[in-house]
């Protein structure tokens, strides 16, 4: 709910799909969650959003899932950067960055250790976490966008997968101490290591996150002069 030159995060998001067709919003609310409250949009609300991460708070909206697209939600970015996810054709793809260092310029708060980062081979991706230092010559190294384009099986299979750990796995889930306090980033390394295929989809184009104070004050410099999202 912070804003961005007088429009919320989520303001700019809902306006992009709308500006793109989408007209099925959801959102998923948690702390504070009867501030957000736009006409037309779909809420639900992670009942157990104190205790629970990420990935908690995507599955409670897994009734919604299908042919569609999840994004985080203290992101910014142009139109551009949205077309070029929802033409991917695959079942699971996530955006990815390649450029994605020069964005960590003056982020003492946010450094490059904080980046969730891919490894990718083959155009495939093999690792998904922070701070990955170690790449091969044949391997690529990118950052997660946090935005996953699914198509219907893409969808089946990322909530098979859940449901099972959901009853089955009761202990430190990836870099996570368990399932409930995962990030996305755990899940998507869970179907990488099931041997569940997920694509990079590379993007070009203005995107922004803003995680600090320090985050805002950089974002509001660099885009001051983009009349995309001044005006």
């Amino acid at each position: 709910m912070i804003e961005l030159f007088g429009k919320s995060l989520l303001e700019r998001q809902i306006s992009v799909l709308k500006k793109n067709g989408v007209t099925d919003i959801t959102v998923v609310t948690g702390y504070l969650n009867h501030i957000i409250n736009y006409p037309g949009i779909n809420y639900i609300k992670n009942e157990k959003y104190k205790t629970t991460n990420i990935n908690e708070g995507l599955f409670c909206a897994k009734e919604k899932f299908g042919d569609s697209i999840v994004c985080y939600s203290d992101i910014v970015y142009e139109e551009v950067v949205f077309k070029k996810i929802s033409q991917f054709n695959g079942d699971i793809g996530i955006a990815v960055r390649l450029d994605w260092k020069e964005s960590y310029e003056g982020r003492t708060n946010h450094p490059l250790s904080e980046a969730e980062n891919v490894l990718i081979e083959n155009n495939r991706i093999t690792k998904i976490m922070k701070n990955i230092t170690e790449v091969k010559s044949d391997q690529q190294l990118g950052e997660f966008l946090g935005m996953m384009k699914l198509s219907k099986k893409g969808s089946e299979i990322l909530i098979k997968k859940y449901s099972e750990l959901e009853e089955f796995h009761h202990k430190k889930f990836h870099n996570a101490p368990s399932l409930d306090m995962a990030y996305l980033t755990d899940m998507l390394q869970e179907l990488i290591d099931s041997g569940i295929e997920i694509k990079p989809i590379f993007i070009d184009g203005i995107w922004c996150e803003i995680d600090t104070v320090q985050d805002l004050e950089i974002v509001k410099k660099r885009l001051s002069n983009v009349k995309s999202f001044t005006t």
